[in-house]
């Protein structure tokens, strides 16, 4: 009778550990910043089943079986980079689209706290069934598109065939992957001609009212930006290399008197979307620092990352906020613009917050001081005493990336590999 009492007393002790141990991790003392929902101050973080379930001041670790000490760093919702290429492939003379200027996904985001990516028309709707088969299937990251209305994607002098951009098709493949596509894209096209454009547009109208991202090409003399976003963009619509300053483009800063030209306030104020797209060439100083003295910032920040760009000055998602907090953007905004801003963008507003219920997409930063130089690629070098830094990733609630191991419980002795 008396063994009976102790294994009931002993499995009544279990089973209120068991009741009481609701969180699988807990991410205790980070200054969480989660703009969607106004959040910026020292907070904890509880994550059960891959979900958000609670953002409070003080959760219990005792509560969780893992515990991660965010103490001195910056918690915030997995980034989300709204302009990569990411369809990877071997095929010789194929770019973007299934060759080797493209990166496979996870071996670049998570290390920089990017849980999400959208990749920017490296897929057309002929060649898209293949990088969802080989990429977006393949991923731990969350992987999404806008498709490329030139039919084959970016193949390099494919992207210049008027004849290959056919909305009726882009948008039925857009209705049939309405799971992975959030829209499309228009890049590089050169010549006095508006309809890839309109074309563009047309297939997100038919494909449900989904944005176009637009690349602008080239000219001489270039195309007129006001009529760009006046008169062939929507409102929603994505201007991406938003700081870029190329031959055959205008720019939206005027050089003379370092101001944004006037229709560009207009064209915000309509609704039209200002992405960075930074890439290898596509962002300058010469735009980006008068800009953002001006009191104009980009809605979002995205990379272009390829293995040019992360080559040359871009590097990678981290750097690139990273000089944008060099050129005065508060930390809270650049954060906005790395994660709830690109979620309403692509219309996936599930995405980029802390709230309860959603995916666990988490990164842990830590701003590191010291002396950094962050260059364009014209050469011109701004000089910053902090950059952003990745501590840890969380994807769907998993530790993905763990920089210095703080996601892992500290052991009194190493374990035997026998």
């Amino acid at each position: 009778m008396k063994n009976i009492y102790v294994l009931m007393l002993a499995m009544a002790v279990l089973f209120g550990r068991a009741e009481a141990q609701t969180y699988a991790v807990v991410i205790k003392g980070g200054h969480v910043i989660d703009p969607k929902n106004n959040i910026d101050g020292v907070m904890d973080v509880a994550i059960t089943d891959g979900k958000i379930a609670a953002v409070a001041k003080s959760i219990d670790g005792s509560r969780a079986k893992q515990v991660i000490d965010a103490k001195g760093l910056y918690v915030t919702p997995g980034l989300i980079d709204i302009h990569t290429h990411n369809f990877f492939g071997t095929q010789p003379d194929h770019q973007y689209e299934n060759g080797n200027l493209a990166l496979p996904p996870d071996g670049f985001t998570f290390r920089n706290g990017v849980t999400t990516v959208v990749d920017a028309g490296s897929s057309g709707w002929r060649t898209f069934p293949t990088f969802k088969q080989q990429t977006i299937d393949e991923s731990q990251t969350r992987v999404l598109a806008f498709i490329n209305i030139v039919g084959e994607g970016m193949r390099g002098g494919y992207e210049q065939n008027l004849n290959d951009m056919d909305p009726k098709m882009s948008a039925m493949v857009a209705r049939k992957y309405r799971k992975y596509v959030v829209g499309f894209k228009l890049a590089h096209y050169d010549g006095h001609d508006w309809a890839p454009i309109d074309r563009a547009v047309e297939a997100g109208k038919q494909a449900g009212g989904i944005p176009v991202m637009v690349d602008f090409g080239g000219a001489q003399p270039p195309l007129p930006l006001e009529e760009l976003f006046m008169q062939h963009m929507r409102p929603g619509d994505i201007f991406t290399h938003c700081f870029g300053q190329l031959n055959g483009r205008e720019y939206i800063v005027d050089l003379k008197t370092q101001k944004m030209k006037p229709f560009v306030w207009e064209a915000r104020k309509r609704g039209i979307i200002f992405d960075v797209g930074y890439g290898g060439i596509s962002f300058a100083y010469s735009q980006a620092i008068p800009a953002i003295k001006d009191g104009f910032l980009p809605n979002s920040i995205s990379t272009d990352i390829h293995t040019g760009s992360m080559n040359n000055a871009m590097k990678d998602m981290l750097t690139t906020m990273s000089k944008f907090l060099a050129m005065g953007m508060d930390l809270k905004s650049v954060i906005q613009a790395s994660t709830s801003n690109p979620a309403k963008e692509i219309k996936r507003e599930e995405l980029g917050n802390l709230s309860v219920g959603a995916e666990a997409d988490v990164a842990i930063l830590n701003v590191r001081e010291g002396k950094f130089g962050f260059f364009d690629y014209t050469g011109f070098k701004m000089e910053a005493n902090k950059k952003l830094e990745c501590e840890l990733t969380m994807r769907a609630g998993k530790i993905v990336y763990d920089l210095n191991g703080i996601g892992i419980a500290p052991a009194t002795a190493p374990k035997s590999t026998e």
